[in-house]
Order: structure tokens, then sequence, then C-alpha cells
């Protein structure tokens, strides 16, 4: 019993699927644990440290089926994103460009690790260019919400309410994962 993916041709496998579906809980656990800082719209949750957990633990086909199915869960209405929110609206939001970004964090370290293996510093390497690829993706959605919704800002402000303060905290919690992943991964 499993799922056959299309275009890899590869199978899911029970337990796959099953260390997927704990994986999607321990990125919806992480969301819940958030503190809203007082100078931006932005939460600062350990979201992020999920995604690359899942990744660097899993791997690139099952971390990337949690990330996909956390984010899937959450549109039809789960509430697994910060604050337990979920649904629709929650991606069409200010910071849902952040969260559709963490598919760009699974994309980058599909397609390095794919290429160089999942060796430390290819892992290391592709987790922080996804990172600088969803702080883009997710910018730039902040700043057309914005924009609609309260009025125009610009690209320094966005960057300022919604990256500056999150770049350290963002990459300790990328090293946290990564490092215990190392070990994660030997028992799985």
């Amino acid at each position: 019993m499993g799922i056959t993916l299309k275009k890899s041709g590869r199978r899911l496998s029970t337990v796959d699927i099953t260390l997927s579906a704990v994986m999607t809980a321990i990125i919806a656990v992480c969301a819940w644990i958030n503190i809203r800082l007082p100078f931006t719209d932005v939460s600062f949750t350990m979201q992020l440290f999920g995604v690359f957990f899942a990744l660097a633990a899993l791997g690139r086909v099952r971390g990337t089926f949690a990330i996909l199915v956390y984010i899937f869960i959450g549109a039809v209405g789960v509430p697994v994103f910060s604050n337990f929110s979920g649904g629709f609206a929650a991606l069409t939001g200010m910071t849902g460009g952040y969260i559709t970004g963490f598919v760009f964090i699974a994309l980058s370290f599909s397609v390095i690790t794919k290429i160089f293996g999942e060796k430390i510093l290819p892992t290391v390497i592709s987790l922080v260019l996804g990172l600088a690829l969803c702080y883009a993706f997710g910018t730039a959605w902040f700043m057309h919400v914005y924009a609609d919704k309260v009025g125009s800002i610009g690209l320094w402000g966005a960057l300022t309410m919604c990256v500056f303060p999150f770049i350290l905290p963002d990459l300790i919690k990328l090293f946290l994962a990564v490092t215990l992943s190392r070990r994660i991964k030997k028992v799985l």
C-alpha cells in the first residue's frame, strides 16, 4: 500500500506517508509557537524550523510531501498556521506569501541535493538559498497585499518589517534543524 508519485515513479510507502504526516504535525506545532513583534505584522514562529527539519531529516521527497500537505490542510481550513489560523484567506493575507514560499525552500533543497547529495554543505546551501527565495516571494506578496489594505509600501519598508528582524533567528533555526536532523536521520 502506498502512493505513487507520477513524475518520479517513486512510490511512497506507508512508512513514508506516516513519517511525512508526523512531520506535518511538527510543522503545525512549530507554527503555534508564536511571538508577535510590536514593529511588524509578521509573527516570529518556529514554523521555519519545522520546514527545515522536515527536509533535512526526511529528504527531498518525504520532506516536500510533508510541507505540501501542511500547506494544503491549512488552505482547506485546518488551523495549522500561526495563531491557530487556517483557510485560504490565511494564504492570501499579508503573510501568506511566506507560507507559500515554503515550496521554494523545498524546491531549492530538492534541486541542489539531487545534484550534490544530502551532505551537510549542500543541505545548508540549499536551505539558505530556499530561505532567500521564500523571503523574496513572501515580501513581494506582503507588499502587494499591504498596498491593497493599508497603502503603498516601499521595498525597504517591507524588508524592515518582514525580513531584517528575522534573518538571524531564521538562520539559527536552520542550523538547529540541520544539526538535529543529522542525529535523527540515523534512526529514520
